[in-house]
């Protein structure tokens, strides 16, 4: 969320990042209702301060009792007006809100220009993309031959888009989950295990919130399943205030992740690249209020996951985010691809963005900087790994001519072996 002074100084700029992210709001109004909002309310605070006056006057009267009466008259008749005022004031904080809500985070002058994912900047490449000498097969065809998933089943008792991994499938899983662990334990991350289920605030502190409302599981309490665990660990520190010594905070959180894929129907009906539920391992940092440290943590959290993809042997490409690729309240994103040998395609695995103090407000997480001043801190978050869909690539990527596949050297200590055959 944007101050809704910075709002008010730079109508023109929040316009043009509505624009570039191909995200309609109406600045022209919510400017509008902020006046009545503060006519109001500045109504209201000079009615409370003469209320306030009244009942010191009639402290102040003593034992006439006419003065008294004459008094009292009066504040009902001013409490009276300060109702009237206060329930003028309810709808217009409600359309206030809803139009905040709306108001985009303003994209980083290096983010180019673009309608879509299509539109994306590849910025690097590393690996060759896998070729093979014999009749390669996709992941489907693998997982099933080898009994490292059950996907009839899992139809069967979840519905579409449901599975089983099994055997060395789920150990595989299991072997990511702990090399990503001490992977990234190893650069100074904290682990987390935070609430998968979350009060419906929490999604509106990211963002995902009113935007995503269509993808995410609502339970019969009104509370939401997450889809990433972005939003739990967001939550944290909600309302808190933090030592500025603390930063950057790091954390490395694991969570199941719960998404409806709204949208999406026909897309990837198959395998494992769009299920409803996952596993997923993220990055979430928090740092003082400088553009120049987001900027540098988040290189610095995406490089994490390219040099994590690279120690597993996966060709991969980087590409920066586009305008109307971007989330309402990210500043700028990275996104790293996955070579798919059976689909002859990049496939994205994770996504590194940065958000200044767009999220922070929300959730009200400040810090007392060096000369005292209270400030909302900046957020970031990066996917370290999820599963399953690194499973596509990996095993697409190092099946043999006699439909073994070899494991990555990085995960055998894990696994226990180094060949599924």
């Amino acid at each position: 969320m944007l101050d809704i002074k910075f709002i008010r100084e730079n109508a023109e700029l929040v316009k043009m990042a509505a624009k570039k992210k191909k995200i309609t709001v109406d600045v022209d109004r919510l400017l509008a209702v902020d006046d009545q909002r503060k006519e109001i309310m500045t109504s209201l605070e000079s009615r409370k301060a003469e209320q306030n006056r009244f009942s010191l006057d009639i402290v102040q009267a003593g034992q006439d009792q006419i003065r008294r009466n004459q008094l009292i008259l009066e504040m009902q008749d001013l409490k009276a007006e300060i109702q009237r005022a206060e329930e003028s004031l309810k709808p217009i904080m409600v359309e206030w809100q809803a139009l905040m809500l709306q108001i985009p985070n303003i994209p980083d002058m290096s983010v180019p220009d673009g309608d879509s994912d299509k539109d994306n900047l590849e910025i690097k490449v590393w690996g060759e993309q896998t070729k093979f000498n014999f009749q390669a097969k996709d992941h489907i065809e693998l997982m099933t031959k080898h009994k490292l998933a059950d996907f009839e089943r899992g139809v069967k008792v979840h519905g579409f888009r449901g599975y089983y991994l099994r055997g060395d499938g789920a150990k595989l899983s299991w072997a990511i989950w702990n090399y990503a662990n001490q992977f990234f334990m190893a650069k100074g991350f904290e682990p987390l295990l935070g609430p998968s289920i979350v009060r419906k605030s929490n999604l509106y502190g990211t963002g995902h919130l009113p935007n995503d409302a269509d993808d995410v599981y609502k339970t019969q309490d009104d509370d939401y399943l997450i889809g990433t665990s972005e939003v739990s660990t967001m939550g944290f520190y909600s309302d808190e205030v933090l030592e500025q010594s603390q930063f950057p905070v790091k954390f490395l959180s694991f969570s199941p992740c719960f998404r409806r894929e709204a949208g999406s129907h026909g897309k990837d009906t198959k395998g494992l690249i769009r299920v409803h539920e996952f596993n997923k391992v993220e990055q979430v940092v928090l740092c003082e209020a400088s553009h120049a440290e987001s900027v540098r943590l988040h290189e610095w959290i995406n490089r994490n996951t390219e040099e994590f993809i690279e120690s597993l042997g996966i060709p991969y490409r980087t590409v920066v985010n586009c305008g109307g690729d971007l989330g309402q309240g990210q500043v700028k994103k990275y996104d790293i691809e996955l070579w798919v040998p059976g689909e002859q395609t990049y496939r994205e695995i994770s996504s590194a963005s940065y958000f200044h103090d767009f999220q922070t407000r929300r959730f009200n997480i400040r810090y007392r900087d060096a000369e005292g001043k209270m400030r909302y801190a900046h957020s970031l978050n990066c996917t370290a790994i999820p599963t399953p869909r690194i499973l596509v690539s990996l095993i697409e990527n190092f099946q043999q001519a006699d439909g073994s596949i070899v494991i990555p050297e990085a995960l055998r200590p894990f696994m226990g072996k180094g060949l599924i055959s």
